[in-house]
């Protein structure tokens, strides 16, 4: 069962072009990874942004603990 993001996907489209880092938060298990790194890359997929532009990091894996500190 998908439950729907449309509103946090329509404000993460809708400031897209602004010059900000956006920063997504909210508790644990509430749905941020699955709306960054699922929703909103489908998003940029089918608006014609090719995958090798798209950079995924999670910072939450032990891998990636060196870009934790910029």
């Amino acid at each position: 069962m998908e439950i729907k993001r449309d509103k946090y996907l329509d404000d993460l489209k809708n400031r897209m072009h602004n010059g900000m880092i956006k920063v997504i938060t909210g508790i644990r298990r509430c749905g941020k990874s699955y709306l960054v790194f699922t929703l909103f890359k489908n998003y940029l997929l089918e608006n014609g942004v090719p995958k090798k532009h798209i950079i995924e990091i999670a910072l939450d894996e032990r891998k990636n603990k060196e870009y934790r500190h910029f």
